[in-house]
Parts: C-alpha cells; structure tokens; sequence
C-alpha cells in the first residue's frame, strides 16, 4: 500500500487506508474482493487496470480471478476458455513439412487418443513409435527415412529427454522437401516444455496439448462418461464392484487434484493418467472374482503401493498416499452413506439397480465444479495458498518478459536502480569472520560438538560473504564501465533488478524462496546471530533457521548427551517437549536445559500450535503460518517403541519440500522428523524400521498427514 502511494493515480492511497481501516477491512474480508466495491473515491478514479494493483496489494489470493475479469471486461469471455481438444482439426493443419506437436502436460498422456485416431485414418498398420532416449538417434533417422518413403506415419515421443539430438532433429526438419516426400507422411511428435526444443521445428509445427481435467467432478465425469450399464455391472460382485471402482475412480481424482495445492498436496507434483486407474481397474475385477471374501489389503497394496506408488519417489508422498488409499478401499464403502470427506458431500451411493451408469452420472453432475479443501482433508486456507503461490509463478513470468532497458519511475535508470540496490547490498555486509580466532576460542572439545559446529558454519558464511562482495564490487564497476560485463556479472545485474536472488549466490548460500529484499534483511539477521555466538558464549537457545545445515546441529546435540553420559549415540533419540510457557523467540530463556537444547524459530503449515490443548490445532481462517513454540529438544536412552497420539511432523530447510535426494535417501530440503501431540484418535498405524535396525510401531495421525501440515526453518517471506 505504501508502495502504491507513490504512483500518481494512488496520491494519498495510504493515507486514506489509514483514516478509514474499517471500510478496507471489509474489502480485505470479502468473498470476492476482485468484485467488491472499493471504499471511497477510488472505486471511480482508478480504472480496471489499476484496481487490479490495489487486489494485488490487499489479496493476492484472488489476483488471478481479477485478471479473469479484466481479460474480459476488455476483450471478452472467449479468451479465458480454453477451446476442446480437437485431434482431427490439428490434423487438417498440418503438413508434409509441419510436424504435429504434442505439448504434454503432467497426467496427461495422448498416445490412447493418437492411437484411436490412426485407426480411425487408416494408418494403424502404417505408424512407427518411439521413445527417444540415449542411443536412439540412428534407428529415429531410419524410421524418417523410410516414412517418408512410404508414406507413413512416424511418432517421436518425450523429445525432452533426448536434449543432444535436438539440433538434429531441427536438420532432419529442414531438410524435407515437399516435392519429394510422399503425400501421407506426418511427423507426430511429443514433448514437455523444454529450452532445448528447437525453436523452428516448434514454430512451423502445429502445437496441441491437452489439459488435464480440473476439480473432482470434470475428473470423476471423464471417468464414467465412457462407461455404461454393462461395463458396471461386471464380476461376480457387481454391488461391490460399483461401490468400489467409485471409490477408485474418486481416489484417482483426489491424487491428480492435489497438485493445484502445490507442496502442500504433494511435495514432488507427479504425472498420475488414465493407465494407472486402468490396471487399477482391472485387478479389482480380478480380485473380486478370484476370491470369496473381498481381499482389501491386497488390493490397498497393489495399488497404492505398486501402481500408483511406483511413480512416488518421496518417502513423504508415500505415507500421504497410503493415507488415502485406505479411506477408500476400506470395508466401510461397502455401506450406504459412507462419507469420505468431513462434509459427506463426496459418499460411497447405491445406484438404481435399472440405471447404474446415469446414477451415478447424476450424482457427480450434484457435485461442486470447484471442490472445497475439505474434499482432500485439507483446511480451507490451502485455497489461499494455492491461489497465492499461482500469483507468484505468474508474476515471476511477467518480471521476465519486461525490457531489459529503458526508464524506471522518477526518471531513474535501470543502471542507477542496480548500482544503488547493489552499493546498499555491499555496504550492510559485515566484514569476515576471524577463522582462527574463533577456533581459538571455541576449540574442539569432547564435551561440546557446539563448538566444531560454529567453526564449520562460519566457514560456508565467509564463502557466501566472499561471493557476495567480489560480484557486487564487481557489478557497480562493469556499470559503470570499469569493468567487463560478463556473462556472471550480467546475472547478478539482472537479478537485482528483478529482485531474485542471483543463481551464483544461491550456489553457496542456503536454500530460500525470499525475494531479494526479504533474504539480504534474512541473511543480515542470522548473521547477528552467529555473530553475538562469536562475540560471546555458545547460546542457551538456538534459532535452528541460522544453520546452513541443522542436521549437523541436531547430531551434535545427541553428540554431547552421549558423551556426558557415557551412553552409545545409536540408543538415544529425541524426546520432543513442547514450551509454550515460554516466548516463541526464546528472548525469555536465560538458562540451558540440564540435557539437550532449545531451539526456536520454526513455521507451521496447514496447522498451528493450540496453547490450549498444548497439541495441534486446525489453523486460524486466513493465517497461513503460524510460529512453533520453544522446543526442548530432550535425549532420551532406549525410548518406548509405540509412540500413541503423535503426528510424525517433517521439518524442511524452507517452502518448496522437494530438493535433490542425498546419499541418505531424504531429500537435501528435508531436516528431520519431529514428534507432536496430535490433538486427534484418528490414526495410521505402521511398523518403521530405524536406523539402528530396531522396530517401532508409530500411531500417526491421519488428519494431519492429509492436510499436508510440516514444519519450516524459513518462510517465502
């Protein structure tokens, strides 16, 4: 809001904000801020456009239904709809010398549809597929040599992954001749977005994708549109086969559907179609005909696990999608009414037995086109957060296709607006640390890991402190024409300018999706921390954000525990007390615990700490995050093997929970595992096996674990 004041159209924006807090907070409440009418003047002395700029400031979350009602507004309702797939119009489009281009999109996948069309045309007998990869070039070059001949068709899938041979592929384009090709050649290829698709082939080719379909009830209607009464009424137990497959068929849209959520549906989006519902299908016609009683546990398994789970590689996902799994094939959706959701809007129905296929039809057409939260056992907030991390993306898109010259506001260049954000930079940073010093004074010693901790962090934040000031020394220079502007230095200008942070910091800098402004402020605040460590003692508590790697923080807290009592480090794990009497940034604690550390400083998502109950709670309308309490982090010798009334909540370094997977398996985002009270008797029951090889028998809390909730050293903020 102070930002826009500045403008010309917002004179006095803030000011006005201010004196009437009550109107704005109406606006910010509303349903439909995008619709709402704004308080005071403004909603006559600003146009559509820069209405859009005040939704930005206030709701961000509902950014993208402005920018609906913009498009239209200005140009009308027919650019927002996407037009219907159409494979034989393409067809008509394309040309000897236009290849046809599928542009794929994550659980999606054409080849059923391209096939059924090649039969259709006749070419059924005349196509050859394949799948590019390594060392498929030459057998690639001779199908094209030969199609092209015989006029056939030839198709090239997942050109993505075979980046060497596109510069090839863009020749072997180019070198077609129309005079000389056989009349009914087409060149069918297959792709996902990629920077090393060749641009020609892409501009002469005729483009098509196919998006998946949106919300539960587009999803569930594509499903059973295609069936019919026969093909419900299959197996020896078609009343169980119904209720089943329905449950199936919601469960696959549940998984494809959680993707809008981002990381907090799933922490790596994957690619689940039609063929994993398809098998799906087929074994549970088969399992139910095979045996008498319905074998639930092989069928959960089987699919799950192997069908479904087998595209899952984050350990994560897996439990989440075990979770789901057993709402669905559960003996319980064999009884009438069986809710799957808190609502019971989404239930297991008994069709008309003279009408199966339209009861059914006519229960998905009663539900909902956009699906509330609760339908994937999510809080209502995860829409706002979905929406706002959209706004993000779409953002960060439009910052790229601005001009890299040109004028700012005040008459200001874009050379003086990164000089002057670069000198700022430069000048707030502290100088480096002393190494040896600081060893000096914390020297290794058997007592305290801490201390070999310090000295190995100081070590990757002088890194990261040199980095940053040689390339914004280096920066203002090149400028002003001192220096070369290299390709590093033009990066790092470019970053500036748009606010990210630069790729050659970010190599040696710890992982955060700040922008810009919000990390240098981060980075100045875990250097005050480290550096009142320096000056002074080992802290009584710990801001677990400050570390580039808290894991190494955690080991030496079992470290030291081990070492004072004398006690093997591999039988000692965590006992997790939660202080919520204490101040949420540790500023009250003036004294260590007897055994372990406190730490303080994580974010919670999808929940929040109910100092009430002293458990998880379900999260306030509109808080997104939510601090933890001061944690005591407490060893404990031989711990109990069955933990009741926990939830097993992952800690991650900051947002994205994806990372790549490290030599221990985890990902190198992922921190560890925490126990907290869960609040709720709902469970998940499974056997873990540790790393000391022992068994424990976790009682996990399945509200928690479809509500996607972890814990954060950082926010985006």
């Amino acid at each position: 809001v102070t930002v826009l004041s500045i403008l010309g159209a917002y004179q006095g924006f803030a000011q006005d904000v201010y004196d009437n807090i009550g109107e704005w907070q109406k606006y910010f409440d509303s349903a439909t801020p995008q619709t709402h009418t704004l308080p005071g003047k403004w909603q006559e002395s600003l146009s559509q456009f820069e209405k859009l700029c005040v939704l930005r400031s206030f709701r961000p979350d509902k950014v993208s239904e402005g920018m609906q009602d913009y498009i239209v507004f200005e140009m009308g309702q027919r650019f927002i709809e996407p037009p219907p797939f159409d494979l034989p119009l393409s067809y008509v489009s394309a040309s000897v010398v236009s290849p046809l281009i599928f542009v794929l999109s994550v659980g999606v996948d054409p080849m059923k549809t391209f096939l059924e069309f090649a039969s259709s045309m006749k070419m059924s007998k005349k196509l050859s597929c394949l799948s590019l990869g390594q060392g498929q070039g030459p057998t690639a070059e001779r199908m094209l040599e030969e199609a092209t001949e015989k006029g056939e068709w030839v198709l090239l899938q997942n050109c993505h992954l075979y980046t060497s041979w596109m510069p090839k592929l863009e020749q072997l384009c180019e070198e077609i001749d129309p005079d000389k090709v056989h009349k009914d050649f087409r060149l069918w290829l297959t792709s996902m977005p990629s920077g090393s698709f060749p641009v020609s082939v892409l501009q002469n080719g005729v483009k098509m994708t196919n998006e998946p379909p949106k919300g539960l009830r587009a999803n569930l209607n594509q499903t059973y549109f295609k069936l019919d009464d026969e093909q419900l009424a299959v197996t020896n137990k078609p009343e169980a086969f119904q209720k089943l497959f329905f449950g199936l068929a919601l469960f696959h849209a549940i998984l494809n559907g959680r993707r809008m959520y981002g990381a907090l549906g799933w922490n790596i989006p994957y690619a689940f179609n039609d063929t994993d519902l398809d098998i799906s299908t087929s074994q549970l016609k088969l399992y139910l005909d095979m045996y008498d009683d319905i074998p639930f546990g092989v069928l959960d398994l089987l699919t799950q696990f192997i069908n479904y789970g087998g595209r899952v590689t984050d350990d994560k996902d897996l439990r989440t999608i075990d979770i789901i799994m057993r709402t669905y094939y559960t003996p319980k959706i064999l009884e009438d009414g069986y809710s799957f959701s808190e609502s019971g809007l989404y239930k297991s129905i008994t069709p008309d037995p003279d009408n199966i296929h339209e009861s059914y039809l006519n229960y998905i057409k009663g539900l909902p086109i956009n699906p509330e939260p609760e339908a994937f056992g999510m809080h209502e907030n995860a829409n706002i957060t979905c929406a706002e991390n959209e706004v993000i993306e779409r953002f960060q898109t439009i910052v790229t296709m601005q001009s890299s010259s040109g004028g700012s506001g005040g008459g200001r260049s874009r050379e003086d607006i990164i000089g002057d954000a670069a000198k700022a930079i430069e000048e707030g940073l502290p100088l480096l640390y002393d190494q040896e010093a600081t060893q000096m004074k914390f020297p290794v010693t058997y007592l305290e890991s801490m201390n070999t901790l310090l000295c190995q962090e100081l070590i990757k934040f002088n890194k990261l402190l040199r980095v940053l000031k040689r390339t914004l020394y280096q920066v203002q220079r090149a400028l002003k024409g001192l220096d070369v502007m290299s390709t590093e230095l033009d990066g790092v200008a470019t970053s500036i300018f748009n606010q990210w942070i630069p790729k050659v910091w970010e190599a040696v800098a710890y992982p955060s999706l700040k922008p810009l402004g919000a990390w240098v402020t981060d980075l100045d605040q875990r250097l005050s921390f480290v550096q009142e460590w320096v000056d002074g003692e080992t802290p009584v508590a710990f801001w677990i954000s400050t570390f580039f790697f808290p894991q190494a923080f955690l080991t030496g807290t079992l470290q030291n525990h081990a070492r004072k009592h004398q006690e093997p480090i591999d039988t000692i794990s965590f006992d997790f007390k939660y202080r919520d009497d204490l101040m949420a940034d540790g500023s009250d604690i003036d004294t260590k615990p007897e055994d372990g550390a406190y730490i303080y400083g994580l974010f919670l998502e999808g929940a929040r700490w109910d100092y009430d109950t002293h458990t998880l709670g379900d999260s306030n309308p509109k808080e997104l995050f939510s601090s933890a309490p001061v944690i005591h982090l407490d060893p404990i010798k031989d711990r109990e093997d069955v933990v009741e009334n926990i939830f097993r909540l992952p800690v991650y370094k900051e947002l994205k929970r994806a990372g790549m997977l490290s030599t221990t398996g985890h990902s190198t985002n992922f921190v560890c595992w925490m126990e907290i009270p869960s609040g709720t008797d709902v469970c998940w029951r499974k056997t873990l096996v540790s790393e000391t090889n022992s068994q424990k028998l976790y009682a996990d809390s399945t509200k928690w674990i479809k509500a996607g909730v972890a814990a954060f050293c950082a926010l985006r903020y």
